[in-house]
Order: C-alpha cells, then structure tokens, then sequence
C-alpha cells in the first residue's frame, strides 16, 4: 500500500498541464470527471489542474491517511477529536450519527421547538424582535442563516450581536424596543467573556426601561446548562446541545434558535434534511465520486504542490454575502494547524488563508490581482440560477453572466504585447451552482464546506475540531484588563495609551 509520504512525492512529480488544453482535450470526458450534482447543486471543477495523474495521487493520500476509517469514526460517534478525547457529532443533528446521539439530538429540537411554538403563542408577550448574542460559530451560522433565508419571509426582527464593542449592542437598541425583545445568549460553555459582558449590558437595558422581569427575557443556547442557570437563566429557557458539537459546526443545534424562530420550525427542518442529504452522500461515496473530498484534491493540490497561500470565495448572490465571513472561521479555525494528530510537525501547509466578497462589487475591487497580480490564487464562484427578488431578469442576467466569464477570464487571458493590458491566464476557479437559495440547498452547500474541511484535515492528518490557537490572546486580554499580567514595555505602554493607564 502506498504511504503517505510516498502520495506526497508522487504530487510533487506531477507537472501540471495549462487549464485551456485540458479543457480542449476531451471536454465531455473533463465534464464527466470533473462535474458533480448533489443536492440540487452543480459542483464544477473542470477549470481546475485536476487531472487524472492527480486524483490518482490524491486518492493514494486518502488511502494512505485511513479516509475511510477517519470518516466512519465521525458518523459512528468514536473519538474523532483526540486532543479533547471527544466525539464530533454534528451531523448527528441532522439525523446521521451514532443513534443514540440522534436521538438526543432530536429530542433537544423537539425541545427547541417546544420553545418556538410557546413564542409565537404569546407565552413572553407581544414579541416583535430577537437579540442573538454570541461570538464566532455561536454567532456566524445564525447570522447566516437568517440574512440568506429571511429577506422575505422573516417573522421577527433578528439582531446578531458578537462584537464587544459596545457600539454594535447600541446600533441594535436603537431598533427594538425593550418591551417587545426577546434575548437569545449563546455559548457553548457560558463563560464566554465578551459574550457575557454583551448579555449584562442587556439586561441593564431591560431594567433601564422598567422591564418587568428582566432576566425572564433570556433564552440560554449552550452546552453547560449549569452554568446558564448560574448566571440566572430559569432551566425552562435553557435550550441545550451537545458537548460533541463543536462549536462552529453548531448551527444545527439550538445554536440554530434564531433561524428557527424567524424562518420558522419548516425552514428549519428543511435545512437539516438539506444537510442529511450531503451527510448521506459523504458517507457512501468513494475516491474522486465524493464532491467532499474532489474539493480537498482541489484545495491540496494548489496549497501544497503549486504553493498558493490563500482561496477566494466570491458569491454572486447578496443572499450570500455573509458566506466568506462563515467560511473564514470554519475552515481557517479548523485546519489551522501545525501538527499532525500525533503531535508531530505538520512539515507542509495547513489550511489556506480563505477570503472573499460579494460580486459584482468585488470584481471592482480585489479582481485585477486575481486576474493581473503575481498571486495564484484558486478562486471560487457560488451562483443560483434562481434570482432572489421579482426585478428585471436582467439584473439576474447580467449577475450571471459576470460570474460565468470572470472564470471563463481568468482560465483564457489575453496576450498582449503591452505588459499592463497583458493577462497570462490559466488562472483556475471552481464554480457551485445552486438551484435555488432555499433551506434545503443552503443547508446541503454548508454541510458541503464542512465535510470538505474534515476531508482536507484526514489528507494533512490533522485534528480539525480543536481550536487552541484562540485561546492564548484572550488569556492574555484577561490578564492586561485586569493587571494579573506583567507585559513587556512596548505592550504596557501602548495600553496606557489606549486607556491612559
């Protein structure tokens, strides 16, 4: 069997072939190859310098790595987080795990949903307006979900808040009215500093304004129920999830409240199913027939035989604006890594950077270095072939139409003798085109980017569900708040400056 150092020499003797003559070799063949569809969504990696001679080394890395035997440890509940001796049983909330964590998952969402009808029944009174405060995975999945779904059908107004700046809980108080909010506080383990100090600050706001019973507008999203009913949240608004959930795969659990209120409890099971729906096809497809692990050959080959430091993710869809941000976290947090699962030195690159925007405002903005600049950059385009609003199908047109030619641009170029009008092209992009932006295939496209992350960390042999890395900065921001800390000169100073220390 071939090892894993033999599937990495084997990639870096492969030389890659110019994107427009792989495309003008065999295009059906390429199509065939190199096209996926599940889920209502078209996965294309056919502007890619994937080629046969690289997926067979790649799927020699996958065979190397165990990819069989990492992905039936995550769906069977066993310990696919060594570091912290835990599970990973996100997809359990979807319905694809272990069956014990199944049922526990649906038994909290039957909870959860308990809690939604009791809202729209008038339990809390005439509630207008939903304040989610959380930060990071607590944060950026709700907010997600709720900004790409709810443009026109959202039942409540819904503010996200993760900042601790104090000028982003402001901005939100100046929309809702204090007698009509309702607060959900999400975190994991409850003890989330700037998370809690958002919370404080709302319940000043509530008995400011003579709110009667402040802390029974509280809904507590966590892991650690007892440390909810500690701060001062009643057990019967406590709605918890699992400690196997990490905590930016967890926007299928309660974290997932705000969506389920404002879209409602439909929206939400189908965003799940959307998500079963890609859990069942990572889970039964081998090799290159995984559109999961295709996309990691793809991330690989670029980030550790052609060197590229950084992806971009364009989606040309406003529905999709918060998607970049959401996949920041998911796949920078997950597979930022040095080590291998034994604690070894990784000896080659983790995760790219991941970065992005919204087209067409990018393509006036970052475009010319994708396009010009001296960076390789993979670039991926997410469209819908279904318009989010009833305008002009030209606007549609025209956003489709961009979209398709800056790939189409950026494989083909165009020679020029002048340097500055010069493009050298063979410049690579992969295109996922959704149906449409419904629950369903949002929730298919998210589960996607998740199992692509885990397959990328089997192929490296990293653990992607700890997250160390945050930990050592806020400890020390503790430290320099609350003088427990001695700092070097030059940080010292610089607070004093800040704060006039």
């Amino acid at each position: 069997m071939t090892t894993a150092s033999e599937a990495w020499k084997a990639l870096t003797a492969w030389q890659p072939q110019k994107l427009a003559d792989l495309v003008a070799h065999d295009p059906e063949a390429r199509l065939q190859s190199l096209v996926r569809n599940v889920a209502d969504i078209r996965f294309d990696f056919a502007k890619t310098h994937l080629d046969g001679a690289a997926i067979d080394a790649m799927q020699g890395l996958a065979t190397a790595q165990d990819f069989a035997g990492r992905r039936k440890t995550l769906f069977s509940g066993g310990i696919a987080n060594p570091t912290e001796d835990r599970a990973a049983e996100h997809s359990a909330e979807r319905g694809e795990g272990a069956s014990d964590s199944v049922r526990r998952a649906q038994a909290l969402h039957h909870r959860m949903r308990m809690l939604v009808d009791a809202i729209e029944a008038g339990a809390f009174g005439e509630i207008r307006h939903l304040l989610h405060i959380g930060i990071g995975g607590s944060a950026l999945g709700p907010d997600l979900l709720v900004d790409a779904l709810g443009r026109h059908n959202r039942r409540y107004d819904v503010a996200v808040v993760s900042n601790v700046d104090g000028a982003a809980l402001s901005e939100a108080f100046a929309k809702f009215s204090p007698e009509h909010t309702l607060v959900a506080v999400a975190s994991k383990t409850f003890t989330t500093t700037e998370t809690l100090l958002n919370a404080e600050s709302v319940l000043q706001w509530f008995d400011e304004a003579g709110v009667a019973d402040p802390a029974g507008r509280f809904i507590a999203l966590t892991a650690n129920p007892d440390k909810a009913m500690e701060w001062g949240v009643d057990e019967t608004r406590i709605l918890p999830f699992s400690e196997t959930v990490g905590g930016r795969y967890s926007l299928w659990s309660s974290i997932g409240f705000p969506a389920a209120l404002a879209l409602g409890w439909d929206a939400f099971a189908e965003l799940l199913e959307g998500a079963a729906e890609m859990d069942r096809h990572f889970r039964l497809a081998d090799g290159a027939d995984n559109v999961c692990l295709l996309a990691a050959f793809v991330d690989q080959l670029y980030a550790n035989r052609l060197g590229c430091q950084t992806r971009a993710v364009f989606a040309y869809d406003e529905r999709l604006r918060l998607l970049p941000d959401y996949l920041q976290q998911l796949e920078m947090e997950s597979n930022g890594k040095a080590v291998t699962l034994d604690g070894a030195p990784l000896g080659r690159a983790s995760a790219s950077i991941t970065w992005g925007g919204v087209g067409t405002d990018a393509q006036h903005a970052v475009f010319q270095l994708l396009h010009q600049g001296t960076h390789l950059t993979p670039v991926e385009f997410i469209v819908a072939r279904e318009p989010g609003h009833v305008l002009d199908a030209a606007h549609h047109e025209t956003l489709v139409a961009n979209c398709i030619a800056q790939g189409a641009a950026l494989m083909a170029g165009r020679a020029s003798d002048d340097g500055a009008r010069n493009y050298p092209g063979d410049r690579p992009s992969t295109t996922i085109l959704l149906d449409q932006v419904s629950p369903h295939t949002l929730g298919a496209l998210i589960a996607f980017y998740e199992h692509r992350t885990f397959a990328n960390a089997v192929l490296l042999g990293i653990n992607p569900f700890d997250q160390f890395g945050v930990e050592l900065g806020k400890e020390m921001a503790k430290g320099l708040t609350e003088g427990t800390i001695d700092f070097d000169p030059a940080t010292q100073a610089l607070m004093d400056a800040a704060l006039g220390g």
